[in-house]
């Protein structure tokens, strides 16, 4: 996996911290307005309670991916001079965020169907879009504000609907057939086999799918947090990412794609 891709919080001046607002919820203990850095953030732009997220009623946080974004902004676009150092550019800063992350998210996703067996009949247009995308991340911030993010977000979703139909080929008339729901809210699908099934955008959240077989599933979107996930397979599924996987729920039997880590928590639990 593209490493650019990958957040980096290093060498990130905690933009999601500051820049994204969120109100007191499950997925967050108190309100937080955006521009205004969250409590919990330290002089370095580090999170103080980034192991304790989780138990400190932060699931948000845990939920939530940059995509390297934040890097990409912090010393790319604005050059490593930090919105607490340059307050004049903060807003500018802020109002940046957001659109790199989406860009960045778009590229994730296209890096990992190019690398795909499947796809090669369509790599070409991939490429072209993936470095297409690259170069509007590039660009100024004065002229990224300007971009029409959701057509962009639409020839990309045109290719990643390709590259789904690719990889779950074998499963697809099935599901036709059988008209798979996208609400799964607390369901239990423990040991079911969901092979190949289009969960995009689909509601999993405390879901039961211990032991399920979920082996080139379509992820993109899909909501998993507190989803239990202790021994399912899930090699071979696309457009997972870190943070799906963080916010569920899993064992050291949990099965993921390669390019995917094991929770801390998943260890400890």
């Amino acid at each position: 996996m593209n490493s650019k891709l990958q957040s980096d919080c290093e060498h990130c001046f905690g933009l999601c911290c500051v820049a994204l607002p969120y109100a007191k919820s499950a997925d967050f203990a108190f309100d937080k307005d955006s521009g205004t850095p969250c409590r919990n953030m330290g002089s370095d732009h580090r999170c103080s309670i980034h192991e304790q997220l989780r138990d400190k009623g932060f699931n948000g946080c845990v939920a939530y991916e940059c995509f390297g974004a934040g890097q990409q902004v912090s010393q790319e676009l604005f050059k490593g001079t930090s919105w607490s150092k340059n307050p004049e550019s903060s807003k500018t800063m802020f109002a940046v965020f957001p659109i790199v992350q989406q860009l960045h998210e778009m590229l994730f996703y296209l890096n990992q169907a190019l690398e795909l067996e499947e796809t090669r009949s369509i790599r070409n247009e991939l490429q072209n879009a993936f470095n297409s995308i690259e170069y509007l991340s590039n660009l100024d911030p004065e002229n990224i504000l300007k971009l029409d993010i959701p057509a962009h977000r639409g020839t990309v979703n045109r290719l990643l609907l390709a590259t789904s139909e690719f990889i779950r080929k074998d499963y697809i008339q099935s599901q036709k057939k059988n008209k798979l729901r996208k609400d799964f809210l607390g369901a239990n699908l423990r040991s079911a086999n969901l092979r190949g099934s289009n969960f995009r955008g689909a509601l999993l959240i405390a879901a039961n799918l211990r032991d399920a077989d979920l082996r080139k599933v379509d992820f993109i979107g899909a909501d998993l947090r507190d989803a239990e996930l202790s021994g399912a397979n899930l090699t071979g599924s696309i457009f997972l990412t870190q943070a799906q996987v963080n916010s569920a729920k899993g064992n050291q039997e949990t099965r993921l794609p390669h390019y995917l880590n094991v929770p801390a928590h998943w260890l400890s639990s």
